[in-house]
C-alpha cells in the first residue's frame, strides 16, 4: 500500500477549508460581506498568472491569459447553488462582487456541483463557484470554486485569494462606466447537464424494468437526477425531492440512507441511491437492504474497468479513510491503492499526477475522470447501473466482491485544531493501541477539514475491541481539547 501524498504548504489559511469556505450562514466567515470580497477576489485572480504553474498542475486560468491579452477579454464566472435558504444571500454578495471587478456572471440556479463543474468547461467560463455546505445541515453554507477546465482551484490560487482579502489589495482596482460586468441567468441548465449525464450512459443499455429508489436529500439533484433516470426507461420513486430550504439533508439523503432502505424494501426495489446535498456523492442500497459506500463502488468499478481493459495506473486512488477490505480485493486482482490524504481535490490531484482515471473516498465521492473533473452522484449512480445491467446481476452479487473489514469512527467535538504531536496524552494512548494490535490493524486521528471535529478512526478484527480503543483516544482528545 502506497503511503499518503500529503501536500506541504507554508500558507496558514484564514477562509479556505479542504472544500472551500464553510461555516454558519450569516456568521463570519460566510456572511454576504465575505462573499462580495470572494467574488471580487476570483474576478482578480483571474488576472493574474497561474501560480498552480509552479506545483506541477500547470492549466493557466483562460486562453487569453495565457497570451498576454487580458485586456481583450472579459471573464465569465459561473454560479450555481443547492437549495438552502442563505444560498439567495451568498449568490447575490458573490455576483455583486464579481461585477464590481468586471467580470460577467452566468447564474444556473440550483444545480450539482459536479453539474457547475461541467457547465464551467462546456460554457468555456473562467470559472466556476458553488454555494453549498454538502452534508451539512441548513444553518451552514459553504463557497468553493473551479477553474475554467471544471477542477477545483489548487490550494496555492485559494492563497492568493486569501492575501488579496485580508492584505487590502482588493480596494485598489474599480472598474466604471461600461467596464462594470454584467449577470446573465442561464435557463436552460438542469437541461444541459441532463443531456451530459445521458451520455455517459452506455446508449445500447436502458433502465426498463428496474424499480429504483432515487433520494436527493431535498438538495441540488432534486430535480435533474429523477429525470434523468425515467428518461432511461427506470420505474422510479423518488424522495427527497421537495426543497424547502431549510430541509436540505434532514433526515434523508447520503446521511441518512435509512430512508431509501425503508422505502426500498417496502417496495421490493431493485436498487436505492441517496445522494446528499450537492449530489457530488452517492451512497448505495442493495436489493436485499444493503449500504454499500465508496470503497465497495471503488472495488466493483475497478474490477471491471480493468476487465475491459479501460483502467489506467494499474489501480485506484483513495484516502486515508478507505477500509483495508478495498486494498486486499484490489491485490488479489493484482492492483494498487495509493492512499492521499482526505478531500476529493487531493484524490484528483493525485489521480491527475498518476494518470489514474478511478479515485475516490469511503464517503461515496467518486472520480471517474473519463467522464467529470470531480466527484459526480449521478454518474456514479449510471456507472453502477450500467454495470448490473450489462452483467445481468443484482448489487448484492457485484459487491460481493470485496469484504469490508471492521472499522470505527468516533467523532469527537473540539474547540481547537491542537497538534496531535502537542498533546502526549493522547500520543501516548495512540503508541499503546497500536502497539496491541500488532499489525492486524490500524489507527486513524486527524482533524475534519471542514468542521471542528476530531475523527478516531480504527480497523482490526474484533469490532467491540476496537470500539472500546476508540472511545479510549476520543476519551484523551477531549480531555484535551473538546468542547
Amino acid at each position: 500500500m502506497n503511503q499518503p501524498q500529503v501536500k506541504k504548504t507554508t500558507h496558514k489559511r484564514r477562509l479556505f477549508g479542504t472544500d472551500g469556505v464553510r461555516g454558519v450562514a450569516n456568521q463570519e466567515p460566510m456572511t454576504s460581506e465575505m462573499a462580495l470580497k470572494l467574488g471580487r477576489a476570483i474576478a482578480r485572480v483571474l488576472h493574474e498568472p497561474d501560480p498552480s504553474d509552479q506545483s506541477g498542475r500547470g492549466r493557466p486560468p483562460s486562453f487569453a491569459v495565457r497570451n498576454g491579452e487580458t485586456d481583450k477579454h472579459r471573464f465569465k464566472i459561473l454560479i450555481g447553488k443547492d437549495t438552502r435558504l442563505s444560498g439567495y444571500m451568498l449568490e447575490t454578495a458573490l455576483a455583486s462582487g464579481i461585477v464590481s471587478m468586471g467580470a460577467d456572471v452566468l447564474l444556473v440556479g440550483p444545480l450539482p456541483t459536479p453539474g457547475v463543474a461541467f457547465l464551467t468547461r462546456s460554457m468555456r467560463a473562467d470559472a466556476g463557484v458553488v454555494i453549498s455546505a454538502s452534508h451539512n445541515p441548513y444553518q451552514d453554507n459553504g463557497i468553493k470554486f473551479f477553474s475554467w477546465d471544471g477542477f477545483k482551484l489548487p490550494d496555492e490560487v485559494e492563497a492568493r485569494m486569501e492575501e488579496m482579502i485580508f492584505g487590502g489589495e482588493l480596494e485598489e482596482a474599480r472598474p466604471t462606466a461600461s467596464a462594470i460586468g454584467k449577470a446573465f441567468r442561464v435557463s436552460d441548465a438542469v437541461g444541459r447537464y441532463n443531456v451530459f449525464l445521458k451520455n455517459s450512459f452506455r446508449r445500447r443499455l436502458t433502465l426498463e424494468g428496474l424499480k429504483i429508489v432515487v433520494d436527493c436529500g431535498n438538495g441540488a439533484a432534486y430535480k435533474v437526477v429523477p429525470e434523468v433516470l425515467a428518461e432511461l426507461g427506470a420505474d422510479i420513486l423518488p424522495i427527497g425531492v421537495q426543497p424547502d430550504g431549510e430541509n436540505i439533508n434532514r433526515r434523508c439523503g447520503a446521511l441518512h440512507p435509512e430512508s431509501a432502505r425503508e422505502v426500498l424494501l417496502h417496495e421490493g426495489a431493485d436498487f436505492a441511491v441517496a445522494l446528499d446535498g450537492d449530489a457530488d456523492r452517492a451512497v448505495f442500497i442493495d436489493e436485499t437492504g444493503e449500504i454499500l459506500d465508496g470503497d465497495h463502488v471503488l472495488a466493483i468499478c475497478a474490477l471491471d474497468m480493468q476487465e475491459k481493459g479501460v483502467l489506467k495506473g494499474g489501480g485506484v486512488v483513495a484516502t486515508v479513510m478507505s477500509n483495508l477490505g478495498l486494498d486486499l480485493a484490489m491485490q488479489k486482482a493484482g492492483l494498487e491503492v495509493v492512499r492521499t490524504q482526505v478531500g476529493d481535490r487531493y484524490v484528483v490531484e493525485r489521480m491527475l499526477e498518476g494518470n489514474y482515471n478511478l479515485g475516490g473516498e469511503q464517503s461515496g465521492h467518486i472520480l471517474f475522470l473519463d467522464h467529470n473533473s470531480t466527484g459526480d452522484g449521478a454518474v456514479t449512480c449510471l456507472q453502477m447501473l450500467a454495470l448490473m445491467v450489462e452483467k445481468r446481476k443484482r448489487l448484492s452479487e457485484l459487491h460481493s466482491v470485496m469484504r469490508r473489514l471492521p472499522q470505527v469512527l468516533v467523532n469527537v467535538g473540539v474547540r481547537e485544531r491542537k497538534e496531535l504531536a502537542h498533546m502526549p496524552k493522547v500520543m501516548r494512548k495512540i503508541d499503546e493501541i497500536e502497539k496491541s494490535l500488532a499489525g492486524r490493524g490500524r489507527v486513524l486521528v486527524r482533524y475534519s477539514g471542514t468542521e471542528l471535529l476530531a475523527r478516531v478512526m480504527l480497523e482490526g478484527e474484533d469490532q467491540k475491541k476496537i470500539r472500546a480503543m476508540a472511545d479510549a483516544i476520543a476519551s484523551e482528545i477531549r480531555a484535551e481539547v473538546g468542547k
